[in-house]
């Protein structure tokens, strides 16, 4: 784990199992406070986690929002030992698979095919707002990243889970998943040491020009 992912998941408090089996049963009863208590608790995250995955405010925004419904939809039928976590991150992780794919159906009617997303191209909320440099090359380099590395770097490296479930989220085997996060792991940081050494030669020529 980098020191920015580290600092990432230390800012979210986490459930302790006890409560969040509580929270289950009374969801499960159709209790309206327990699903407010599941929004505080991870709603920062998960637009966190659907916004770096699309790079699209407005498309997160809508991702987000169908994952809250279906909690609502679906709370009743929700599994006694559910671990909400990982349950949210998968109908969210899902939403966003079935989106891209009906983009590429779009794209195979063509501009004037049926629309069944909105679309808008607008920056990332943390291309904005990284408050550090080393954030931001953390940011600039995850967002290059292919989906299948971005979404498991996210899942393990960033908001904490363990391997186990993020393998389940993401529909592979522990092996798989294993692979896949080593090598999100070294394309990231390959390609936040370019972006190091590219930014001190910057750097390097802007004192030389200073110098003369």
């Amino acid at each position: 784990m980098t020191t920015v992912t580290q600092t990432v998941s230390e800012r979210y408090s986490c459930m302790d199992r006890e409560s969040e089996l509580e929270l289950v049963e009374r969801l499960r009863a159709g209790d309206a406070t327990a699903f407010d208590v599941v929004y505080h608790e991870f709603n920062a995250r998960l637009f966190s986690f659907v916004a770096r995955l699309t790079r699209n405010r407005e498309r997160a925004e809508d991702l987000l929002e169908e994952t809250w419904l279906r909690l609502v939809t679906h709370a009743g039928r929700l599994q006694p030992e559910t671990r909400l976590g990982p349950w949210l991150f998968a109908v969210a992780r899902n939403l966003h698979v079935s989106y891209c794919r009906s983009r590429m159906l779009e794209e195979s009617y063509g501009e004037s095919g049926p629309g069944l997303w909105p679309v808008a191209s607008i920056s990332s909320p943390f291309e904005q707002t990284a408050g550090n440099e080393l954030e931001a090359r953390f940011e600039a380099g995850l967002a290059v990243l292919p989906p299948i590395y971005r979404e498991v770097l996210l899942l393990v490296a960033v908001e904490g889970l363990e391997p186990a479930e993020a393998a389940g989220i993401c529909g592979v085997t522990a092996p798989a998943l294993r692979q896949r996060l080593k090598r999100g792991r070294d394309l990231l940081a390959k390609h936040m040491e370019r972006t190091r050494s590219a930014r001190a030669r910057a750097d390097r020529r802007q004192s030389d020009r200073v110098a003369v």
